[in-house]
């Protein structure tokens, strides 16, 4: 009886309830379940029990040797990096009168509603490895290079313009998530903080700004984790190859996407995509620890 009298409680969350267990929970599941399998599409999946994993970390020098390096490297960069640059940007926007706060925000956020076309119409010729690519004709000009540089063809430029390409088009959600909290943090504490001896904008971030909006920070964080992780085609869109020059901009998803969508190896992808998960939950753990209070750890 009590739970039938809630029942119109029940009908509100129904829908993000089904949508949740239909493309969330359930994709979960089975892919967990078919990382356990031998399985190319097309025979019925085979159990093969941990060997996959197995595989994965001891056998496969490409994932060893260049994916996991390589995302954790782009994950260190673009995750904190775009996660600190998006605080920055909603610390300047909120200074601004709020005629033209609503502006800037919509100037910075728009990248992440148009990243393929501006990776088209900007980082593409921006990129460009030769003399009239919009970058090396600067700095040929400067007189800071010689001669055009290959951004993105040349492995060892390839992963420093997939990370400013990912910051460039990261500020999304997070970074309007960090200006509300920011706004929304209460005067009257700058006022009492004022009067208890704080004497400079740095320390009314530290011990004011940052406390008070906790929630939107680790919001935040989450969004930077997975837009992070889930990045892995940018190498392939800049370069115009896959895999990537040298495997430079080959990440954990490039790996997903060669043993699922080419090889058709689907059970070892799944595993690849079981560990990505993994990957990405520890790092959510990590930053409920450092943003989150004791209830959202």
């Amino acid at each position: 009886m009590r739970l039938w009298s809630f029942r119109a409680a029940y009908m509100f969350i129904a829908p993000f309830a089904v949508c949740f267990l239909l493309f969330i929970l359930l994709p979960i599941m089975l892919a967990a379940l078919l990382s356990f399998t031998s399985y190319n599409g097309l025979e019925p999946p085979r159990w093969i029990g941990w060997d996959n994993f197995m595989a994965l970390l001891s056998q496969d020098l490409i994932f060893l040797k260049y994916a996991l390096p390589n995302t954790f490297r782009f994950a260190l960069l673009v995750g904190p990096g775009g996660f600190a640059a998006s605080f920055l940007l909603a610390w300047l926007i909120s200074q601004l009168p709020k005629w033209s706060r609503s502006v800037y925000a919509l100037i910075y956020y728009s990248p992440s509603l148009t990243a393929g076309i501006a990776m088209a119409a900007v980082w593409l010729p921006l990129l460009a490895g030769d003399r009239i690519g919009y970058l090396n004709s600067l700095l040929l000009k400067l007189g800071l290079i010689v001669q055009p540089v290959i951004w993105t063809t040349d492995g060892r430029y390839l992963m420093q313009s997939m990370v400013a390409v990912t910051l460039w088009s990261g500020m999304g959600v997070g970074f309007l998530a960090q200006l509300a909290g920011i706004l929304n943090v209460n005067p009257e504490l700058y006022e009492a903080g004022r009067i208890d001896g704080i004497r400079s904008r740095l320390q009314e971030i530290w011990y004011i700004t940052i406390p008070s909006m906790k929630p939107q920070m680790l919001f935040s964080a989450v969004m930077a984790i997975v837009a992070t992780f889930k990045a892995g085609d940018i190498g392939t869109v800049l370069s115009g190859t896959f895999p990537t020059p040298l495997y430079s901009g080959h990440v954990m998803i490039s790996h997903i996407q060669d043993y699922g969508e080419v090889r058709f190896e689907l059970g070892y992808a799944a595993a690849v995509s079981v560990f990505l998960l993994l990957m990405m939950y520890a790092a959510g753990k990590g930053s409920g620890k450092l943003f989150g209070s004791r209830g959202d750890e």
